[in-house]
């Protein structure tokens, strides 16, 4: 199916179900099928996000055959022009050329699109995302390096410390700062603008650089037996239940599968071990044994985690070089007479 076409199915549950949805307020499209083509093809793998303002907890589920992930936004994340051009998360939703609004009753999601659109690429902006993504970087990081929570936990703080410094170079090419795929898509981004090199420094950071095919599918295995146990849950109050049910597996589990097959065996490890982290949290485990194998692999144990977090804040100074020298070759010019870095108030 055409990610247009796709689009078209997400908007229609939109449509169909707003009058059952409380508070609601809107909906856009978010996600990599706000960045694809119309004419490219939805990957049996990926789903269409649709973000819609409701305080109401939604989930991810199948529409006459679309995978569509339908997440509450709050007004306070949308509150304005500025708010939005400095969150690298919600951006570019609301870019140059992406007609991503649904529905719109209250017409300010419009009024945003009208008001952003003009000024997302320029550098102080762009810049503006890179040091929100960083915060990010050091957010996680400081958490895993304090040690508070359990095992799971802590490593998916470091885990997601070592992952959004993708996303700070993602967001200074004014690319996808996407999810499961973001090792790809910034290795991608890298060699666009000749730094390939530097994508051996992100794996090394998460201890993957040298993994083989082999390795990466063992633990991929390990995994699926894990998730399938997950999948089977009764009940599903648990953090990102949503991403571990049997109609999400063609994301989480497939779609690991196809990047080792096509080669992307390294940037495949991100994924597998946040999604080996959630569902040990969702079964109530500390650990087990494919687990221990999977970060024994990535030289993480309790010892060594706090070193390993500090070790992502070191790297923050590279990591901004290159932000900043893809900023200069893929950002607007600096505004001139009659241009303004400001969003007009409303």
């Amino acid at each position: 199916m055409k990610i247009s076409e796709a689009r078209a199915v997400a908007a229609d549950w939109v449509l169909g179900h707003r009058h059952t949805i409380a508070d609601y307020g809107g909906a856009y499209f978010s996600g990599s099928a706000v960045w694809a083509g119309d004419d490219e093809e939805l990957p049996v793998s990926s789903d269409v996000d649709v973000m819609v303002l409701t305080p109401a907890k939604l989930g991810k589920f199948r529409h006459h055959g679309v995978l569509i992930e339908v997440s509450a936004v709050g007004w306070d994340r949308l509150g304005s022009a500025e708010q939005v051009l400095g969150s690298y998360h919600v951006a570019g939703a609301f870019r140059p050329g992406a007609d991503t609004v649904i529905d719109d009753p209250t017409g300010r999601l419009t009024a945003l699109r009208r008001d952003v659109a003009p000024l997302y690429g320029q550098a102080h902006w762009v810049r503006r995302r890179c040091a929100d993504a960083e915060e990010g970087v050091a957010a996680f990081a400081s958490r895993a390096a304090e040690g508070s929570g359990t095992w799971p936990q802590l490593v998916t703080s470091w885990l997601f410390g070592c992952g959004v410094t993708t996303h700070v170079l993602l967001t200074a090419g004014l690319r996808n700062p996407t999810v499961r795929k973001r090792y790809s898509a910034v290795l991608a981004l890298l060699r666009a603008h000749g730094m390939e090199g530097f994508h051996t420094d992100l794996l090394d950071l998460l201890g993957c650089a040298d993994w083989t095919p082999a390795r990466t599918l063992h633990h991929l295995d390990a995994l699926t037996e894990v998730f399938d146990r997950t999948a089977l849950l009764k009940e599903r109050d648990f953090p990102f239940a949503a991403d571990l049910t049997a109609e999400s597996r063609p994301v989480a589990i497939d779609g690991s599968r196809e990047l080792i097959e096509r080669g992307e065996h390294r940037e495949a490890v991100f994924w597998i071990v946040a999604t080996y982290s959630r569902c040990l949290q969702a079964l109530g485990l500390d650990s087990d044994a494919g687990f221990n194998a999977l970060l024994a692999d990535l030289g993480i144990d309790r010892a060594a985690l706090p070193d390993r977090a500090r070790a992502v804040l070191d790297f923050l100074p590279p990591l901004r070089e290159r932000a900043e020298a893809i900023i200069r070759e893929s950002a607007d010019t600096p505004p001139g007479p009659g241009r303004s870095a400001t969003p007009r108030s409303r």
